[in-house]
């Protein structure tokens, strides 16, 4: 059951198109990720998905109800963290979540928040003395206190150091596992993407331009792609008619096959076939990263 339905949706600020007929759905339960260069358009579909922003065109739907008509319906089942958020200076951290509990019919114990984010200890500290990483677990937390249906989470690791954004991709699997809500995640973090993305939407200058499995968009890759191996002992047999082999190049023992698919199973058997004894074999692994080049032509930090 999709939860989120977006269709054709757009947007411009004067001469300046922001979004050029975006479509979409989110499917009930699952971590949604919205993947792309700053300036794609992701936090504007995002903001027009929750009702934060009237679209020029297109339509919208959220749980079934329209974000701008049904707006206080969709606010009292939605969660979201902002990319930038700002609370007063001197309000603590139990009295944000305290008075963010206060906005909802049934929220969450906002005191387990304060555990499950590893806020406990800083219960009565005042806003304006946290750092930046406990200040983007304060505003997930407030993201989740209404105990949402679906929560929005932009950028959701920014400012973290890496043990605390591991920390923070296992909470928000658990949250997931928990089968009790959807998550929609906007990121520009390749890694983050696929390690807690069902599915994600690529966007590039304002359009979708890809939506699958973080692996499938990977498989995907219509582009060439190496493995690698030292000759340890036997001649190198005849590679270069293996499905999916492009080309083989030897220099000494190293040899370096270039190929589409999976072409890389096709040359081990071949070389166990034949008893050729390898070491040191490695296949280079495609990334998100060359997807995105792949589906746009540019490099993932280019605009151009």
């Amino acid at each position: 059951m999709a939860v989120i339905e977006v269709t054709d949706l757009r947007k411009r600020y004067a001469d300046l198109t922001v979004l050029a007929g975006v479509s979409f759905s989110v499917e009930e339960g699952e971590i949604f990720g919205i993947l792309g260069p700053n300036g794609a358009g992701k936090t504007t579909t995002v903001e027009c998905v929750e009702g934060l922003r009237r679209p020029d065109g297109g339509s919208v739907s959220v749980l079934g109800l329209d974000p701008v008509k049904d707006g206080r319906r969709v606010r009292e089942q939605i969660g979201v963290q902002l990319q930038q958020t700002q609370l007063p200076e001197n309000i603590k951290v139990w009295e944000a979540l305290d008075l963010y509990a206060s906005f909802y019919a049934n929220p969450r114990d906002w005191r387990g928040l304060l555990e499950e984010w590893g806020l406990a200890d800083k219960r009565n500290a005042r806003f304006g003395k946290l750092s930046g990483g406990q200040k983007q677990r304060l505003f997930i937390a407030l993201a989740l206190v209404g105990n949402p249906r679906v929560a929005f989470l932009d950028e959701l690791t920014t400012g973290l150091d890496p043990q605390a954004r591991r920390t923070t991709w296992e909470l928000i699997k658990q949250v997931r596992a928990s089968g009790v809500m959807t998550v929609v995640l906007v990121s520009h973090f390749m890694d983050e993407v696929e390690e807690l993305c069902d599915r994600v939407a690529v966007f590039d200058r304002g359009k979708v331009v890809a939506i699958d499995t973080p692996a499938g968009l990977v498989d995907g890759i219509d582009a060439d792609h190496q493995m690698r191996f030292t000759l340890m002992a036997g001649d190198l047999v005849e590679l270069g008619g293996l499905p999916g082999v492009t080309g083989v190049t030897r220099t000494g023992n190293q040899v370096v096959v270039t190929g589409r698919g999976d072409f890389a199973t096709a040359v081990t058997a071949q070389l166990a076939r034949h008893h050729v004894l390898v070491s040191d074999l490695r296949i280079d692994k495609r990334t998100l990263d060359d997807a995105f080049v792949a589906l746009t032509g540019h490099s993932f930090g280019s605009t151009h």
